[in-house]
Order: structure tokens, then sequence, then C-alpha cells
């Protein structure tokens, strides 16, 4: 089980904005150089992330890239999901219908468990604590 490159890409490019902070726009361009992301893929990621609320993009001279948010206020969850939409580990977990051995399969349990604990953990992780850990 793997996020997209495109989903880890994303994270990369939050990360950097978080960095640099909100006083300042950022390039597309120099995000790209600075994360080696190909730019015409960060430019479907930003407008994804711009859509999804967490980024503010500005056209222009002085056009560019900043949070949405505070670091603090966006979390990891967030932007995988922006990029991959909603985790779901198996079909089976939160489709009740989707499971042939119905409520007598000794492995949905263990589905349902193993995502909640991963949607828990990206959900209480947010980019300031990434950049706290980063130092």
């Amino acid at each position: 089980m793997q996020i997209t490159r495109q989903a880890d890409y994303a994270v990369r490019a939050v990360l950097y904005l978080a960095r640099v902070g909100n006083s300042e726009r950022s390039a597309t361009s120099t995000i790209a150089k600075e994360q080696s992301i190909p730019p015409s893929f960060l430019a479907k990621i930003i407008s994804q992330l711009s859509i999804s609320g967490l980024l503010n993009t500005s056209r222009g001279a002085r056009g560019g890239v900043t949070l949405a948010r505070e670091a603090r206020n966006i979390t990891l969850l967030e932007v995988v999901e922006a990029i991959d939409g909603p985790i779901q580990l198996n079909e089976c977990v939160g489709d009740n219908n989707a499971c042939t051995f119905e409520d007598n399969c000794p492995i949905k349990p263990v589905w349902c468990d193993a995502q909640d604990e991963l949607v828990t953990r990206l959900r209480n992780t947010n980019f300031e604590q990434m950049l706290v850990q980063a130092v």
C-alpha cells in the first residue's frame, strides 16, 4: 500500500510553503525546483490544493502560492485526501455490502482498525509539527 506520487509531491510542496511562511508568496517554479517536482505536475497539484482550500494562489508579477491557513491548522490527512481522496484500505471498510462474507469475515475488523489508526495519525499530524521535527 502506498500513497500516490502526486500526494507525496503535494505533502512536500505544503511543507515547503510552511517553511517559507505566509509572509511571502512562492513561485511554483521555485517550489518545483527546490522540491524536485516536475513543474507541470506541480501546477496540477497546486490547483487541487487550492480548490480544497489549503492554498491561496495569485497570478501576475507579484503572484505566487501561500498556505490558506497557518501550518498548525493544516493536517497531513487533509493534504493526502485532497489529492488521493478518502483513505480506504479495502473496499469493505465503510461499505457493508462490498464483502461477500458479510458479518462472518474475520479480516474486516483488522482492516477497519488499521484504517482508523492511520486516519487518526494523519489527522493528528499537522505541518507545524513536521517543521519542528525536521529541525
